[in-house]
């Protein structure tokens, strides 16, 4: 017999389906992993009322939509957020509060699976993989395009594989993900990219992590490495940022007004391509004023897949000697959430935000 709390042998995920090792595990002692869901809203969790639009309901009713929660080979607890959302109406604030249910109850479970709105679940996501430094477990976000209630919903096949993945003993996955539609996604390297399909997310610019078929399969060489250190959770941010997106014809008028924002700290801006923009000088002068301001510029491509590569093409070039910062190949949810985070945790220490900002913190940008 193997002494409970101890890892079964070695051999043991190679030799055996999903299925049997949970049967074995089980014949072996050993205790079960637990996992706790934090729900928040979102369509996963929604009716429609008398006029056919979608509100959020309580948690107890989605067990009911997904009976075969009550067999799984692992125990499962839940917390309910104060107030059920939709997800566009996330905030930073709520992004605390998810956090510090998960800290609360960190050395309980062995992984946590989010219910979440899809619409802005890239952005929490992302903020949770840079306030959970040193994360040593799974916190695995989901969520569906159609609510539990509907024949045809994505949600029950979600939250399934969610907690299949939240509580494996197969793997370790030191990482915020997001599961949708069969695959494990970095979380700060997700983006929605469809508001109809089942396939809602993409990470065009990281390989999946996992791929759920009549097995799951996980590519750990592209997990985040097990840390060494202890957890640190950080929960200040700083919301004084704008995202100013280009496009062709746009005037000094509108760059002006985002640029001379009152309190402006930091500044996304979405260029062309490889991080290109106009090179007009009443363009490159209100930038050059801004950052003379102590306004963070950081440029984020428009392009969905690819990277910002300053002073690759002539565009770039007065960008990148006024000082704004090339942010690779990030997302710009990961990009608004990183920024927040970093101006929060150090709001006396602009030189250290520019820093940490061109560098990867928690994978989401290629190095």
């Amino acid at each position: 017999m193997i002494p409970e709390g101890t890892q079964p042998p070695g051999w043991v995920p190679f030799l055996f389906s999903h299925a049997i090792k949970q049967l074995l595990l089980r014949y072996l002692g050993m205790k079960r992993n637990k996992v706790l869901i934090v729900y928040t809203g979102g369509t996963i969790g929604m009716v429609q009322d008398e006029n056919g639009s979608l509100h959020p309901f309580a948690l107890d009713r989605i067990y009911d939509a997904v009976p075969q929660l009550k067999s799984c080979q692992y125990g499962i607890d839940s917390i309910t957020l104060p107030s059920i959302i939709d997800s566009s109406c996330m905030t930073p604030s709520m992004w605390v509060n998810i956090a510090e249910i998960i800290e609360r109850e960190y050395d309980r479970y062995d992984g946590f699976v989010v219910l979440h709105g899809t619409d802005t679940m890239a952005y929490t996501a992302s903020a949770l993989s840079f306030m959970f430094k040193n994360l040593d477990k799974p916190i695995v976000f989901t969520g569906s395009q159609l609510p539990l209630g509907m024949l045809r919903s994505d949600g029950r096949e979600n939250i399934i594989c969610a907690l299949e993945i939240a509580s494996t003993r197969l793997v370790t996955i030191p990482e915020v993900c997001i599961f949708f539609e069969s695959h494990l996604y970095r979380g700060n390297r997700s983006t929605k990219i469809n508001a109809e399909n089942f396939d809602a997310f993409e990470s065009y610019n990281y390989p999946s992590l996992a791929k759920a078929g009549i097995n799951i399969s996980f590519k750990e060489h592209l997990f985040l490495p097990m840390p060494t250190e202890p957890l640190q959770v950080r929960k200040k941010f700083d919301t004084r940022v704008a995202i100013l997106k280009l496009f062709p014809g746009i005037g000094p008028e509108i760059v002006n007004s985002v640029l001379h924002t009152p309190e402006l700290q930091g500044v996304v801006i979405e260029t062309y391509g490889s991080g290109n923009a106009p090179t007009d000088e009443w363009f490159i002068s209100a930038l050059d004023d801004a950052i003379r301001r102590g306004i963070i510029v950081l440029n984020v491509t428009q392009c969905k897949a690819g990277s910002v590569k300053m002073r690759q093409y002539a565009a770039s070039c007065d960008m990148d000697r006024i000082g704004v910062i090339g942010a690779g190949d990030i997302t710009i949810e990961a990009a608004i959430a990183k920024m927040m985070c970093l101006l929060g945790e150090y709001p006396d220490d602009k030189a250290h935000v520019k820093m940490r900002l061109s560098q990867s913190l928690r994978g989401e940008i290629t190095e």
